[in-house]
């Protein structure tokens, strides 16, 4: 955890912010896998770790917005909790651990929020995720489940948006941790990426790098020399020369802060001339990236200077035809480059997006496109300093969605169908880079990990055995 201050000085802001009434944060539950007492990996909540900074399950955090009381509720271990899980710090000292007022048991919870209900007082609530909270919102609001996520307060999401969007330096620390340690995770897959190597090996070996270090992945490991489909997590396939392996991966630190990261890479160690023709391009739209990025710039912009940058050299190959920019504009280039740039990293691989993706990437300025392709970048807002953002371009070759634009004659003007024909066997290409966004301009986060077709070939060089 940070000092007790830092998660105080989170809380009072939203008292600040919001204005009256309660500001309700539960924390997460145990999950259960097939039974209850055989449980997934607890994960808490994000944003009750970001204003409590306690990683344990059966809490709840309240601040009272009219005395900027500021509360937290839970239950001391039992002795059948000690025999099963060990003993663990009273509610009293986790409490001061996260600088409250007052702690109370879990059950008084539902006590002051039905009195504060019967007072007409506000409640405000972030967006549920999991059935059994919007369960239990139901029983402590009086509100019907199929409405508890319709009544979740648009102030508090735009308070703690607004708030979490922007990284401290000892965020961002935390962030690089995580990437340094995929760092070790995907250099490790680089060199296990051989002929006669099944995926699983790969992926097994990467997420117990994770949990050497103290937490799972950040998310399920993306590995698949099917690259195509974006989130493949499929990892039965045999390794063979001539396809690409795409590993998208990040790691958790011990506050929970996540790393996101992707690189592809020719099974062998040895990039084929068109392997490398597809890599350089996506390449040059990453490096591309980096250099656009600073305060005060869209992010959309940036994703649309790349998505040319990926039309022009898809043309220069002879895939693309006609005007690149106009290409991008109608967005026949999204046949190749389906998906957005990035996304904001941070709590979550993918933050806040719990909280809605337009809250967190949109605007009042920038609204999400309705167009193939643009409509799924998930940042489109301007960005600011301190923000810690993806970036990922990538090129795939989707048999389905060819065929599909093909039989409609789908932006005929602007793609090489006939050529194309030969490369619907191809996969796919994404290189991903987590990246802090400074008062000029960014800083691509933790130890350089082997991007150029020259280190990945070196770093691959060294094989190591499954």
């Amino acid at each position: 955890m940070f000092k007790p201050d830092v998660y105080r000085k989170r809380r009072d802001k939203l008292v600040k912010d919001i204005g009256s009434g309660l500001v309700l944060l539960p924390g997460n539950e145990d999950s259960p896998m097939n039974y209850r007492a055989n449980t997934y990996h607890f994960r808490q909540d994000s944003s009750f770790l970001y204003f409590f900074g306690i990683d344990q399950q059966g809490l709840g955090g309240l601040i009272d917005l009219d005395n900027g009381t500021h509360m937290l509720f839970g239950d001391d271990a039992g002795i059948d909790d000690i025999i099963w899980m060990g003993e663990r710090p009273t509610i009293q000292s986790l409490g001061e651990k996260a600088g409250v007022d007052k702690c109370y048991p879990y059950n008084e919870l539902e006590k002051i929020l039905k009195k504060a209900i019967a007072s007409k007082r506000v409640v405000h609530y972030l967006p549920p995720y999991r059935e059994e909270r919007m369960l239990r919102l139901e029983s402590w609001l009086g509100i019907h489940h199929a409405e508890v996520a319709k009544n979740s307060s648009p102030r508090l999401i735009k308070a703690v948006v607004s708030q979490r969007s922007v990284k401290s330096d000892d965020e961002t620390a935390e962030i690089e941790k995580a990437v340094n340690i995929a760092y070790e995770m995907h250099t490790t897959a680089m060199r296990m990426a051989m002929p006669g190597i099944y995926e699983r090996q790969i992926a097994g070996r990467i997420e117990g790098i994770s949990l050497a270090h103290g937490n799972p992945v950040s998310f399920p490991v993306i590995l698949s020399i099917h690259g195509q489909t974006l989130h493949n997590h499929y990892h039965g396939n045999l390794l063979k020369k001539g396809y690409i392996m795409v590993t998208d991966a990040g790691s958790e630190t011990d506050m929970r802060y996540a790393s996101d990261i992707t690189r592809s890479v020719a099974v062998g160690g040895k990039f084929l001339p068109e392997q490398k023709d597809i890599y350089e391009i996506v390449l040059s739209a990453l490096q591309s990236s980096i250099d656009e990025i600073k305060p005060g710039v869209p992010y959309r912009d940036i994703h649309l200077k790349a998505s040319e940058i990926i039309a022009r050299g898809l043309k220069d190959i002879g895939l693309m035809k006609g005007d690149p920019e106009e290409a991008v504009s109608n967005g026949a280039h999204a046949l190749f480059f389906p998906h957005g740039l990035g996304h904001m990293l941070g709590l979550d691989a993918h933050d806040m997006e719990d909280l809605g993706e337009n809250n967190v990437g949109y605007d009042e300025e920038i609204k999400r496109s309705d167009q193939f392709g643009l409509a799924f970048l998930r940042l489109g807002r301007r960005l600011q300093q301190g923000f810690v953002i993806t970036s990922e371009p990538g090129i795939y070759f989707i048999p389905a969605l060819i065929d599909k634009w093909h039989s409609e004659a789908k932006f005929k003007d602007f793609i090489n169908y006939d050529k194309l024909q030969s490369w619907k066997n191809f996969g796919g290409v994404r290189i991903e880079d987590d990246i802090l966004v400074t008062a000029d301009g960014c800083r691509v986060l933790g130890k350089p990990i082997p991007k150029t077709v020259a280190e990945i070939e070196h770093t691959m060089s060294s094989p190591v055995s499954s």
